[in-house]
């Protein structure tokens, strides 16, 4: 089964919203490992070490499709602000959505220099049809440190190339752009959060 991708967003909302973002990337990581799947997560900037604005997660297994319908919408952290004790607020709202990182890559072009490539043994669920040979590839854009997986093919090739796509829509996706950008709305608008209709509720 092809890996999913998921891009969270914390929108415009304050720096709690971040806090709750990296909250999330970490319960989708305990909970991608306790259902066998695989876990990769490309964050954004975090500029004041409280977490990223965005980023996009990656899945692969039998229960990723599940816990895509699970995880898929707005989620509520109920929690008091750590940086602003006397904050009354204490409900916070990231979104989760499923994208594709295959397609249009829009203006991005990366020098191939600029990449470097792994080589690595397929791992996590599969059986009997899982690839079991050095055919997946781990592809770091070093300038930015985007990192990105690619397992979908038993040719090495066709991994590799995939992986480029992959890095140049994740390069498109995380970009500083006007906010009026369609792909870059989707980190930055508040609207995309509604916030009466959450999937799933955490107290922190």
């Amino acid at each position: 089964m092809a890996d999913i991708h998921f891009l969270a967003a914390s929108g415009n909302g304050p720096v709690e919203c971040r806090i709750a973002l990296a909250s999330l990337l970490s319960i989708l990581e305990k909970e991608a490992k306790a259902r066998g799947c695989t876990f990769e997560a490309t964050a954004g900037r975090a500029p004041d070490g409280h977490g990223p604005a965005s980023a996009i997660v990656t899945l692969g297994g039998g229960d990723a499709m599940r816990i895509a319908a699970e995880y898929g919408g707005t989620i509520q952290f109920v929690f008091k602000s750590p940086v602003r004790p006397h904050h009354k607020r204490q409900n916070w709202f990231v979104g989760l959505r499923q994208i594709e990182l295959a397609g249009d890559a829009g203006d991005i072009t990366i020098d191939p220099r600029d990449i470097r490539f792994e080589t690595l043994r397929a791992g996590g669920p599969g059986g009997q049809h899982q690839n079991t040979t050095d055919s997946a590839v781990r592809a770091t854009h070093v300038p930015s440190g985007i990192t990105v997986i690619c397992r979908d093919e038993r040719s090495q090739h066709r991994n590799k190339a995939t992986a480029i796509r992959r890095l140049q829509a994740a390069l498109q996706l995380l970009v500083e752009r006007d906010i009026s950008d369609a792909k870059t709305a989707l980190f930055l608008a508040n609207k995309d959060l509604e916030r009466g209709n959450a999937v799933k509720v955490f107290r922190l």
